[in-house]
């Protein structure tokens, strides 16, 4: 768990540590190995930092706890099933903790498709095609002239760019504006 500097009025912003792989494989393939680390990353990590965070909520609902979820939770892509079913998991764990804590904070979970990463560049090739597949219908999938080097060369190979961080983070940044009740 990496933690910030005081933000003022008290507020904190915690992360875990992000999956840096992904991996890909037919249902046939899977271990307990890969099922395990992606599980333990992607689930059983967010559990324990909300733990973690509990006894520090406040008692005026103005908390927040916003998860990064995926695409792949909803539209099942081949070989990605552990990485999508542990995002499944996740948002059905922001909907519960959204009425378990509802007395302290918010608790979304935002979800994204393909995003810039050290994940995504990574990705052996086959789950980049797997993903390429829906951006076809992305509105903001095309390419621009000023789009990093690295995107334009990531759109020239699969058709479409992915998200910028700093785009997730403006969305985040939204969700945890103290004037704000939603909970997903």
């Amino acid at each position: 768990m990496k933690e910030t500097p005081q933000l003022g009025s008290g507020c904190t912003i915690s992360r875990g540590s992000p999956m840096t792989s992904c991996t890909l494989a037919s249902i046939d393939a899977v271990t307990a190995e890969d099922f395990q680390a992606v599980y333990v990353s992607n689930v059983l990590g967010p559990i324990l930092l909300t733990q973690a965070c509990r006894p520090h909520l406040p008692d005026d609902r103005s908390g927040r706890i916003v998860s990064l979820s995926s695409v792949g939770s909803k539209i099942g892509m081949a070989g990605l099933k552990l990485y999508g079913g542990t995002k499944g998991a996740l948002e059905a764990m922001a909907r519960t903790w959204a009425r378990e804590l509802a007395e302290h904070c918010t608790v979304n979970a935002v979800s994204v498709g393909s995003t810039m990463t050290d994940m995504l560049a990574q990705a052996p090739h086959e789950a980049k095609v797997a993903i390429s597949q829906f951006y076809p219908i992305t509105p903001l999938a095309p390419g621009r002239e000023f789009d990093s080097e690295q995107q334009r060369a990531f759109v020239e190979q699969y058709g479409g760019r992915a998200a910028y961080p700093e785009e997730i983070a403006g969305v985040v940044g939204m969700i945890c504006n103290g004037g704000l009740w939603m909970s997903s």
